[in-house]
């Protein structure tokens, strides 16, 4: 007689692909119709996060783990009975225990993930292990069976609380239920785990800081929190001799932005200085790099504004591992992750003799691009109700669903839905705020555009002499770059003329 029937071998089966799947990824669905049959819950095809209702649990989910519980025990038993069941057979119970382990254990781990480490009881917050290890004993260890991959329990233990983490975080502050937010948040997914989640539970979990993370996309689409999620999610070692994970979640997130700091400011903070390098060194320092601890990540914004003399340095980091201070000659190591976001097309930096190639390939091994939310508006316009409510809880609390609906009336009576929205999500909610405040929004763009028209409609109708308007070019061209030297270059003028020129009124509406 078989170990498994036919009806059990192809509920494992799609159990196995369930447990292994990005789970923000539509395959998922496929995979539990097929687990559960009759007793599938038809869900949104995007799963994201249900802003007016966060914390209904997923069906099908618990459903699995409900069948999983009995059986799990039936074949146990019958393992203890006659243990020859094939190779395959027990890698589908192996994966049906981890399965059924992690729901048993799963409100009890997201409790003790997130709780505040305040509280005095926090140092007994991952007792529960003790009675964990006993259902692993129970479970996995059973006379003359040798299951095929040999997990060990605290590994397991530490996987669990790393799954819990990253869906916490990217399912809690990637939200979204458009295609191409589902596609960024399956994209997180795979930066922390790789598309092969087994060989990730075997392997790649003590390798992930080998591969640097690069981050694009427009200004405003949540660069720094894709770069937060990958840092905050990944794998910690458990102790059981301590009963505690290797490294604190406070620690583990070192963000630096390049474009907000003078170069000498930016080599100092990422790589520290000896007392004495340089002006004002009154002490030594520890840069970033050296700070951070091999779980932890250094996240560096707006790496395309990085100096090119520092980006050589930054080469070396990632080949060798290895950077200097400041007026040292002594090596050190940087043991973690780095992860960079831009906005800038770096291509066109690498042909404008801007940016490293060889840089360049050097961190894009795992890349990431963030969607405008004009992308996400255009595939699911009914995204903006979701959106707008969960702005609105930042900064209305209970007044929130009152404001979300004023603000999607507003938003639709007076912007449309084509707004592009060009400052993303970041404009929205500044939107949403200055909708709370005045109810009312004037979109910088628009004020632009209605800058520009009121500068040239004169010229329109013939109104304006040859020195006024050689003043309102020579004002927008200096507002747009800010050098009377290359002003002049563009217009092919004396530098003495352009800067006689300048509309000091004019040029502070255009600014």
């Amino acid at each position: 007689m078989p170990f498994l029937s036919g009806r059990e071998r192809i509920f494992l089966e799609a159990v196995s692909r369930t447990s292994y799947s990005n789970p923000f990824l539509p395959e998922l669905l496929d995979h539990e119709r097929r687990a559960l049959g009759e007793d599938f819950v038809a869900e949104e095809p995007v799963w994201s996060m249900r802003v007016a209702d966060p914390d209904k649990p997923r069906a099908n989910s618990w459903k699995i783990a409900e069948r999983l519980h009995p059986l799990v025990g039936q074949l146990r038993d019958r393992l203890k009975r006659n243990p020859a069941a094939t190779m395959k057979e027990l890698e589908l119970y192996e994966d049906a225990l981890l399965v059924w382990l992690y729901y048993r254990y799963y409100e009890r781990i997201f409790t003790a993930a997130f709780a505040d480490s305040s509280r005095p009881a926090m140092g007994d917050r991952w007792a529960f292990y003790g009675q964990f290890l006993q259902d692993w004993g129970r479970q996995f260890h059973i006379s003359g069976v040798e299951l095929p991959s040999r997990h060990g329990a605290a590994h397991t233990f530490a996987c669990y609380y790393q799954i819990v983490r990253a869906f916490h975080n990217i399912f809690g502050h990637i939200i979204g239920g458009s295609l191409p937010a589902a596609r960024l948040r399956a994209a997180v997914w795979q930066s922390v785990f790789t598309h092969d989640m087994r060989r990730y539970q075997r392997t790649l979990y003590a390798r992930m800081a080998d591969f640097a993370t690069l981050i694009t996309g427009p200004s405003g689409t949540g660069k720094e929190l894709v770069a937060r999620a990958i840092a905050l999610s990944r794998y910690l070692p458990f102790d059981d001799k301590r009963m505690s994970f290797e490294d604190d979640l406070s620690g583990l997130f070192h963000p630096i932005s390049i474009a907000a700091l003078p170069a000498t400011l930016v080599e100092s903070e990422l790589f520290g200085h000896r007392r004495g390098s340089f002006t004002g060194a009154v002490q030594d320092k520890r840069g970033w790099l050296e700070a951070c601890t091999p779980l932890g990540s250094v996240f560096l914004d707006e790496i395309g504004d990085l100096d090119p003399s520092i980006q050589v340095k930054l080469l070396r980091v990632i080949e060798t591992r290895t950077f200097f201070p400041v007026g040292d000659t002594a090596g050190r190591k940087f043991q973690g992750k780095l992860i960079a976001a831009t906005n800038r097309d770096l291509s066109q930096a690498i042909a404008e003799g801007r940016f490293r190639e060889d840089l360049y390939f050097r961190l894009c091994s795992d890349l990431i691009v963030t969607p405008s939310l004009s992308q996400q508006l255009r595939e699911s316009p009914g995204v903006l109700r979701d959106l707008v409510l969960f702005m609105a809880r930042r900064v209305a609390g209970p007044e929130a669903a009152a404001l979300a609906a004023e603000a999607e009336e507003w938003i639709l009576g007076n912007l449309g839905r084509d707004y592009e929205w060009p400052g993303n999500y970041r404009e929205l909610e500044q939107c949403v705020r200055n909708l709370l405040i005045r109810k009312d929004y004037r979109p910088a763009r628009a004020r632009r555009e209605q800058t520009m028209g009121d500068l040239f409609r004169p010229a329109y109708a013939g109104k304006l002499t040859a020195a006024e308007l050689l003043s309102r070019y020579c004002t927008l061209v200096y507002a747009r770059t800010g050098s009377y030297e290359e002003t002049a270059r563009r217009l092919d003028i004396d530098r003495r003329t352009v800067k006689s020129k300048i509309d000091a009124a004019l040029l502070e509406r255009l600014q």
